[in-house]
């Protein structure tokens, strides 16, 4: 519709205004024309009527000295020669006069008859030529809609169909599985009696004692630790992010965790894959030592033999990690039983996850305390208003973001910034249309408001 119907009626139009310009150009020209040939006529036949008034002049001063006895006779034959010369230039204007009206009158008719008809007839014949392209261009719109509602129709049908299918048990149970934290809900908490200091006797003081102070505990690191910790729909803490995700959930953790070994292998697949082609060009050096220096290539493939160990030394480490998750995340439900057993004798160093806080050499390794590493897995949960922005960046290089988390990217997009990088390497960005996630600080020129908390520029 837009090309072959619309293109073409616009320029069927154009076409048409310039052949009207040109048809009304040619009419004006032919008025034009019938103006000069009457002006022609008139000044000739003003030209003749004034001979003719200097004609009857020498007339009558040639009858006045004919009849005056004291007139010369070369009076009167000067005044004779004067009437005849007027009588033959009158005579001569009346021809000019004559054939002036004789070329008006045919022109006049002419332009009347058959140059003004001519020109009416061609912008009939131009607006009735208009008219069947109107009807043209009426059909090919007609056809172009019979053509698309099919298709529309079709899409329609599509529509309602996928609506009838969603099925909202999954899609809730594929948001559960995609943000689950591993976290376990808190247990009861103990009666805490603080009445048997005043029925204790002093013989059982030696024995109770101790017991009371195991189960004394401080409610504001107890209580509030286990509140901040495990109601996850509370204002996310602002701390640092440790190396190792020990600040995330369970869950959480471990998916950061397999996300930067996966990373780590890659990056260590580029530097083996670069080792390689500089062996192979020192090869080539030594066996063409005009070609470059081997020993050049030397400082270059240290340092990628350097970032090979490291890297590996980083995926070991990381590997652990993984693997020190995995084993607490299945001895959970034991380590669940036996705190519950034993709830009493372990309250004050007990969180509700089962990691000891107290006594650090009965600590059993899991998820750092609330007020030692705040959480940063809380924004998947939170139900407030969203983080204000702190400044924007823009993508220097684009991210696919495929895994979990983080936010992809087009190179040159802006985004803005609500959390900046907390050492990661990782930085929180959200797209003008609410959709937040992290993407590496290394690919954005970060520039943060300058009345932010701790506001700087980097790259």
């Amino acid at each position: 519709m837009g090309h072959r119907v619309y293109g073409e009626l616009m320029r069927y139009s154009h076409d048409l205004k310039t052949e009207r310009k040109m048809h009304l150009q040619e009419g004006r020209k032919a008025q034009q024309y019938l103006d000069m040939c009457w002006k022609q006529m008139d000044n000739s036949k003003k030209k003749f009527e004034r001979e003719c008034r200097e004609a009857e002049k020498a007339q009558q001063s040639y009858e006045r000295l004919d009849n005056d006895t004291n007139a010369t006779k070369a009076d009167v034959e000067k005044a004779k020669q004067q009437l005849n010369l007027r009588t033959h230039m009158a005579d001569e204007n009346k021809n000019e006069y004559a054939a002036q009206l004789q070329n008006f009158n045919g022109e006049q008719h002419k332009h009347y008859y058959i140059v003004i008809p001519q020109i009416y007839k061609q912008l009939q014949e131009m607006d009735e030529r208009r008219t069947i392209k109107l009807s043209e261009c009426y059909k090919g719109f007609a056809d172009s809609e019979r053509k698309v509602i099919p298709i529309i129709s079709k899409c329609l049908e599509g529509m309602i169909l996928a609506a009838k299918s969603v099925d909202e048990h999954r899609d809730s149970q594929l948001v559960i599985d995609c943000f689950k934290s591993g976290f376990e809900p808190p247990g009861d908490f103990p009666f805490e009696d603080y009445s048997q200091n005043i029925y204790r006797t002093i013989s059982d003081g030696t024995i109770s004692t101790p017991k009371q102070e195991g189960m004394r505990i401080d409610p504001k690191t107890t209580v509030g630790k286990a509140k901040g910790k495990l109601w996850l729909f509370g204002k996310k803490p602002k701390g640092p992010a440790l190396e190792d995700f020990s600040h995330l959930p369970p869950e959480q953790r471990r998916k950061k965790l397999q996300q930067r070994i996966d990373e780590l292998n890659r990056e260590l697949q580029k530097e083996t894959d670069q080792k390689d082609a500089l062996i192979k060009m020192k090869d080539v050096y030594e066996k063409n030592p005009q070609m470059g220096d081997p020993s050049s290539l030397q400082p270059k493939l240290a340092e990628t033999m350097s970032n090979m160990d490291r890297l590996r030394m980083e995926i070991h480490k990381n590997e652990a990690w993984l693997s020190e998750v995995e084993g607490k995340v299945a001895a959970r439900s034991d380590r669940r039983h036996s705190s519950d057993i034993n709830h009493l004798v372990t309250q004050g160093r007990e969180s509700p996850e089962g990691s000891y806080t107290d006594d650090a050499n009965q600590e059993v390794r899991g998820p750092p305390q609330q007020h030692a590493h705040p959480n940063e897995f809380d924004d998947e949960f939170e139900d407030d208003d969203p983080l204000p922005a702190i400044g924007h960046c823009k993508a220097i290089y684009p991210f696919d973001g495929h895994n979990e988390g983080t936010l992809a990217m087009k190179e040159g997009e802006i985004l803005y910034i609500i959390e900046e990088d907390k050492g990661d390497g990782w930085t929180r960005a959200r797209r003008h249309n609410g959709e937040e996630g992290y993407v590496p600080t290394s690919y954005i020129d970060v520039t943060l408001e300058k009345n932010s908390k701790g506001a700087v520029t980097y790259i």
